[in-house]
């Protein structure tokens, strides 16, 4: 049997178990590291709503993220992003993996509430001066 590998485009025909196993090993080995530099995670399954409740971690523990989505895989709901010291840095709704309505976003002491209309910004207004800086026509 032969295994057709890929290397720069170019096909290398593979007919040896020694160098299947290593390629295989190189893959696998690939794949772990790959899955633990991902952020930790806990994901819930609520029933009542038919939505997945998500919280992610920075490598501190501290929230990352939090919020629900679908059982497609799509952001539904509210969700919440923090800094790695706990900071709230966002905060907002998803309707099937499009951002709706007000959004605000915390940044070096500013607060600035952002309208979404179709996934595209619509108006941005900084709360903390209370002063329109964008607005769609």
């Amino acid at each position: 049997m032969y295994y057709f590998v890929y290397l720069k485009r170019i096909p290398v025909i593979i007919n040896s178990p020694i160098m299947r196993k290593s390629i295989l090993s190189i893959i696998a080995l690939f794949f772990v590291m790959v899955s633990f530099a991902q952020q930790e995670k806990e994901l819930k399954h609520n029933k009542e709503t038919n939505l997945v409740e998500a919280t992610y971690y920075h490598d501190n523990g501290v929230i990352s993220q939090k919020g629900t989505f679908d059982l497609a895989g799509k952001l539904h709901g509210e969700w919440t992003s923090y800094d790695q010291s706990g900071e709230k840095l966002s905060a907002g709704t998803y309707n099937k993996g499009v951002r709706t309505g007000k959004w605000f976003f915390w940044t070096e002491g500013n607060l600035k509430e952002v309208a979404f209309s179709d996934n595209m910004i619509a108006s941005v207004i900084d709360k903390e001066r209370k002063s329109s800086v964008v607005t769609k026509e």
